[in-house]
């Protein structure tokens, strides 16, 4: 298991502070993507810059599909560049891919419409895997479930997250991650002022 799908393993299991949305998933995907890249050696960071090393062997088909997204050419991607980039519909992308190994189930429930039901992660190694390293407060993991409104309780925090060489990169990824979150915040809360200006204008006719 990677980061990414202990994250999704996570949102899916353990109560958030306030409503989860895809987008804010997708882009913490996309660091913990990056995150898991750094300590596979696959790339380092030169400022903000993601300068891509030599292509590892990686078992994970997700995370193998990021390193072959890797800007391979001068000039570099930027970390924010990779996580909106890269972050596009990631967490439907993981949602499907864990759904289809049997990962996670869709559970009905009487009381509603027709539908796909509510996604829920099936006991297994892997969820307990994800659990385990919940429960331990992982810096990573905690940081990145933290920015999306899991368990913020956790203490997740951009600037204790690592745990070995390579911390400062990982503390970027994770400080770009929040900046890129608030980012996209904001431009959620324009629309809605926009929208909302719209309509009284409408009803004003």
């Amino acid at each position: 298991m990677t980061t990414a799908r202990d994250l999704v393993i996570i949102a899916l299991d353990v109560p958030a502070s306030r409503p989860l949305q895809q987008g804010e998933l997708s882009l913490a995907l996309a660091g913990a993507e990056l995150i898991d890249l750094l300590a596979a050696q696959a790339v380092a960071l030169d400022g903000e810059d993601i300068v891509p090393g030599y292509r590892p062997a990686i078992e994970d088909r997700l995370l193998d599909d990021a390193a072959a997204a890797l800007v391979r050419e001068m000039p570099y991607e930027s970390v924010e560049e990779w996580l909106w980039r890269r972050g596009r519909g990631l967490y439907s992308t993981y949602l499907a891919a864990l759904e289809a190994e049997g990962q996670v189930a869709r559970q009905r429930r009487r009381w509603t419409l027709a539908g796909a039901g509510q996604a829920v992660p099936v006991d297994s190694p892997e969820r307990r895997r994800a659990a385990d390293r919940w429960a331990s407060s992982e810096p990573t993991l905690a940081a990145l479930a933290s920015a999306v409104g899991i368990g913020e309780d956790k203490g997740g925090d951009s600037t204790s997250a690592g745990g070995g060489a390579g911390d400062e990169a990982v503390v970027t990824v994770l400080a770009v991650v929040d900046d890129a979150l608030r980012e996209l915040e904001a431009v959620r809360q324009r629309r809605a002022i926009e929208d909302a200006a719209f309509d009284n204008v409408w009803r004003g006719i």
